[in-house]
């Protein structure tokens, strides 16, 4: 058992790791979706919340009209020494333990409200809760956001389809056990949380059914057609809970008491008393954690064999971009001295020969720029007509003496003018040629070794 404990641990803070790294699950390769969970579903009011209350033993969930769950709640249990103090830590504020579980709901939702806003709408990033408690069995439970049929006011039209859609996206994975839950008061033919439990696991292997409100059905009326799985048959056993009443919770009636009146209810129960040491919250606690221990057993050779691949993954891509440097100061200035010296040499073997690259600069000189020079109109600058009168118009109304000097400048300056546009173009030319060899030569320096060669230092 202790070792199994110490899996179900270590699967906790793979989980752990994955929100913070961002996998939630979904497209591609996905270590999230490798980890055997618990995945709690059912419909608005089906008495969602108050199973996993009843399994905690503590009252911490955010309760109202509506969608109150809006993000996945991953649900880490702990179980502690007997007379240890019970508290619950959050992964998004490292080190701080709650005693106060009233502070536990309101922490839920605020943090859900900072993903999501005031609004009502939901997100599929999960919060992390883990409870540390010497009343409860080593387990993890995914709440999800209960299935509804009609948006309320304040909610996209599209909601009921993006619950139903956050719901598949977990119990759709083979690994993910559902834990359907499913009000004793509603027909089980209309149940959401089996109907969509049917479609994605119609052996019904990955399924454990909750009947909740089994007191609260109409007098002469009774579930043990479905307890005893005669009206849908699952793999494993149905079990059958008794929440508290709203009474009871408007009193403040403390969990563990609830678990005592519970088991008094089955025992008693003319109904359900042939089925009572297989009935209530505790029970179901038990059984979920022993088959969750067995999933885990089996699942851990694949679990191992995705770590490994997507370590060797991980580091192919390091060797193809590059191993991390050293934090060292000297080591840094080493590694970029290195990377500055293979980049010269490589942009200077594209320039000199060696590599493609420099005959491009020599032709823009051997033939752009003389075939440039070639068109511009010196002929008719330089006629005698032409000349002629520049030099006459430069002596204005003193004629020149010896020299004309100012019509020589002017023709001189007007030639030079012509020049520009060629010499302009062949820089741009020869400007465009290098930043193309520059890329070339980044590229081609060997990155990978000036690195290696740099941790080595």
């Amino acid at each position: 058992m202790a070792t199994m404990t110490s899996l179900i641990g270590l699967i906790n803070k793979i989980q752990r790791a994955c929100t913070v790294l961002g996998d939630h699950g979904g497209e591609g390769l996905s270590l999230w979706e490798a980890l055997p969970s618990v995945a709690v579903v059912g419909g608005q009011s089906s008495g969602k919340s108050s199973v996993l209350e009843s399994v905690v033993g503590r009252d911490f969930l955010p309760r109202g009209s509506g969608i109150v769950t809006r993000r996945p709640l991953v649900l880490q249990l702990h179980k502690t020494e007997d007379g240890t103090q019970e508290y619950a830590e959050f992964l998004h504020i490292p080190r701080r333990r709650f005693t106060d579980f009233a502070a536990v709901r309101k922490e839920i939702s605020d943090e859900t409200d900072r993903i999501t806003g005031k609004t009502k709408q939901i997100s599929n990033i999960p919060i992390h809760l883990s409870i540390y408690s010497p009343n409860v069995v080593n387990l993890t439970l995914i709440d999800l956001p209960g299935l509804t049929k009609v948006a309320v006011e304040g909610q996209q039209e599209s909601i009921v389809q993006d619950i139903e859609n956050m719901v598949r996206s977990y119990v759709e994975k083979p690994n993910c056990i559902i834990l359907a839950i499913s009000p004793a008061n509603q027909d089980i033919a209309t149940s959401d949380a089996i109907k969509i439990a049917r479609e994605v696991d119609p052996s019904g292997e990955r399924t454990f059914g909750v009947v909740t409100k089994l007191d609260l059905m109409d007098k002469g009326t009774n579930a043990v057609d479905v307890l005893e799985g005669r009206q849908y048959r699952l793999q494993h056993p149905w079990v059958g809970i008794v929440n508290r009443s709203q009474a009871d919770i408007n009193r403040n009636v403390d969990m563990i008491a609830a678990r005592r009146k519970e088991r008094e209810y089955f025992e008693t129960s003319p109904e359900y008393g042939h089925l009572a040491h297989k009935m209530g919250s505790e029970y179901l606690a038990k059984l979920l954690s022993q088959h969750l221990e067995q999933v885990i057993r089996q699942k851990i050779p694949s679990i191992i064999a995705l770590i490994n691949k997507t370590i060797d993954e991980l580091n192919a891509e390091l060797d193809r971009i590059g191993r991390p440097i050293a934090v060292d100061s000297g080591a840094q200035l080493y590694t970029i001295l290195e990377m500055c010296r293979a980049f010269d040499k490589v942009f200077r073997e594209h320039l000199d020969g060696g590599r493609p690259g420099g005959d491009r600069i020599y032709g823009v000189f051997d033939h752009q720029l003389p075939a440039a020079l070639k068109k511009l109109p010196f002929d008719r600058h330089l006629s005698l007509k032409n000349v002629q009168r520049v030099v006459t118009e430069a002596d204005g109304y003193q004629p020149h003496l010896i020299a004309p000097e100012q019509g020589y400048r002017r023709l001189i300056e007007g030639s030079i003018g012509y020049f520009k546009g060629p010499a302009e173009a062949s820089v741009d030319a020869v400007h465009f040629v290098l930043k193309e060899l520059v890329r070339k030569s980044i590229s081609e320096t060997e990155v990978s070794n000036v690195l290696v060669d740099a941790t080595l230092f």
